[in-house]
């Protein structure tokens, strides 16, 4: 799926927009900054760019905190989402710390902030604009298909207020406009996390009945389809089912992930694991955002990369994540067979390290890594050293090289951010297949068990993991799936919510945030010296919710109820 839509598209219907103001009355200017609410309802041109900027908005981070700029999603990010768990510590902090140390607060949120204000923006957008749908002349399946892409979004963006802040306000169709009643309790009462999924869930039934298969003909490449609204479905399902949440059932959440399976469309992508994340239109993709000239993303290379070759650092990988990594036969650097050997502590790794991990020695463009002391160049021995990594590695998933590190503006960012892919589903399916059935079992109307999910996820070319044996018990088979989870979606904005659904982050986000000191001998050899990268790392009981900004909570006039501990 494939995003072509521009923001110029925006200001351009803006623009002509402005040329239409009345002259009869000097005061009586049609502002320029915005479309006009008559044209959205009138004229069918300015209604789809309107419908279709509901997946681009201004941009993806909104400085302001107060939810003016709601991009669709996150993504790519100067400090990603993965410098909040125990997958990467951003270098240069960017309030990212403040959350790894357990100090947010409802008026202390760094960037999670605008999470609250933005998805309610945007599910009013949504709203409005079904409102006036029926009332265009488009054609009957036209009108259908938009129906559905809308209530695709706006279920989306519920996803987004569920999964970080659990049982949410559910606003119906309504369109809240400045001026109404804001005293109205129902504007503000909190449903409870399983009505909340349950509604929504729904909404992606009805959006998934309403929507294309494909993207082709008048439905053009970008916009959601049938698959993108049962994957957004399968994916709230097995949240359902998991612990924190405790409002579904794991046999659900396998119908869910199966529903997906089933349309027969998706598949494993067999290019490489590595290269899926650069190129567009991958068989493995089910739902992404695309970039073009003009309308590209944070510049992942500059930003992420080691500062020997100019780059900035960014979101250094931890050790935590770095220690998770199998040996290439499948067992664990802590089992005493494995092979593994601490003074060459990054050879015969699960393939997806290095796909994912910069580390000392990594090929990378015209040389090596050197995160070495003394003389590395990517230490802080080296050029620009205020960018060093402050974990020993750097980020190596998204770099494309054939981008430019220095001066990389209009020249880079336009790989593509991945919001559902076949793989999820499968560990999807995997996770309440085995929960709700075992390992070995093949779920009525599936044509696998969790365990030959998983193995189709490590036998993708390039990657070739060793099989799953058959015969594991539940405890066992749940561990193999939570290690395909952490290296398989590494750095995809999945680990914060897994851990927190599965109720593992006490321990998880209590551990030191690891990193390394390498040091070349001399005779040639390096030693390896663990480190804290990050001290004060610390997760409480009440971080498994984020905290509602203060401001909405007294603008509600206090009828907002706040998550507990805050």
């Amino acid at each position: 799926m494939k995003l072509q839509y521009k923001a110029p598209l925006y200001l351009m219907v803006c623009g002509m927009l402005g040329t239409t103001a009345c002259k009869k009355n000097i005061l009586d200017v049609q502002p320029t900054d915005r479309i006009a609410t008559s044209a959205i309802q009138s004229d069918t041109a300015v209604f789809e760019a309107y419908v279709t900027n509901r997946y681009i908005g201004a941009k993806l981070q909104d400085k302001e905190g107060d939810g003016s700029n709601p991009g669709f999603g996150r993504g790519f990010e100067y400090s990603m989402w993965s410098s909040l768990t125990d997958e990467s510590i951003y270098n240069n902090d960017d309030a990212t710390w403040l959350i790894q140390r357990g100090q947010l607060a409802p008026e202390n949120l760094g960037g999670a902030g605008v999470l609250w204000a933005r998805s309610y923006r945007s599910i009013r957008e949504c709203n409005y604009a079904l409102s006036i749908l029926p009332n265009l002349p488009l054609s009957a399946g036209h009108k259908t298909h938009i129906e559905g892409e809308l209530k695709f979004i706006r279920a989306f963006r519920y996803q987004d207020l569920i999964r970080n802040y659990g049982g949410v306000v559910l606003m119906g169709d309504k369109v809240v406009n400045l001026g109404d009643n804001l005293q109205d309790p129902s504007l503000f009462k909190r449903a409870t996390i399983k009505e909340s999924i349950d509604y929504v869930t729904a909404q992606l039934d009805d959006a998934a009945a309403k929507l294309p298969l494909n993207n082709d003909g008048t439905w053009l490449l970008g916009r959601a389809t049938k698959g993108a609204a049962l994957a957004l479905k399968s994916r709230l399902k097995l949240y359902a089912a998991s612990p924190l949440y405790n409002a579904g059932t794991w046999a659900d959440a396998v119908t869910a992930a199966q529903a997906v399976i089933s349309l027969n469309k998706y598949g494993i992508y067999t290019g490489g694991y590595d290269n899926m994340f650069l190129v567009n239109e991958t068989n493995e993709v089910i739902f992404e955002r695309l970039y073009t000239k003009n309308a590209n993303h944070t510049h992942m290379e500059i930003a992420n990369g080691p500062n020997g070759y100019g780059g900035w650092a960014g979101n250094t990988p931890l050790q935590n994540l770095v220690d998770d990594y199998e040996m290439d036969n499948g067992k664990a650097i802590t089992d005493p067979t494995s092979g593994y050997d601490p003074t060459h502590p990054y050879d015969h790794r699960d393939p997806r390290f290095d796909a994912t991990v910069l580390h000392n020695g990594s090929p990378y463009r015209e040389r090596t890594v050197e995160a070495f002391i003394p003389g590395g160049r990517d230490s802080k021995d080296g050029d620009s050293n205020w960018n060093t990594t402050k974990t020993g590695y750097y980020l190596r998933k998204y770099m494309d090289d054939a981008y430019p590190l220095q001066n990389p503006w209009g020249n880079a960012g336009f790989h593509p951010w991945i919001y559902f892919r076949y793989a999820e589903i499968l560990l999807n399916f995997a996770e309440a297949a085995n929960e709700a059935y075992g390992a070995d079992v093949i779920p009525v109307g599936s044509t696998m068990s969790a365990r030959q999910a998983i193995n189709m996820i490590r036998a993708r070319p390039g990657v070739n993991m060793p099989a799953l044996a058959a015969g594991l018990n539940q405890s066992q088979m749940r561990d193999a799936v939570r290690y395909e989870r952490r290296v398989e979606l590494a750095f995809e904005e999945h680990r914060f919510y897994d851990v927190r659904r599965w109720k593992i982050a006490d321990v998880t986000e209590n551990k030191p945030a690891g990193g390394v000191i390498i040091t070349k001998n001399a005779n040639g050899t390096f030693s390896y010296t663990p480190k804290v990268a990050l001290d004060g790392r610390s997760f409480q009981t009440k971080h498994y919710w984020l905290p509602i900004p203060r401001t909405e909570i007294q603008a509600s006039g206090g009828q907002l109820q706040q998550n507990a501990g805050y």
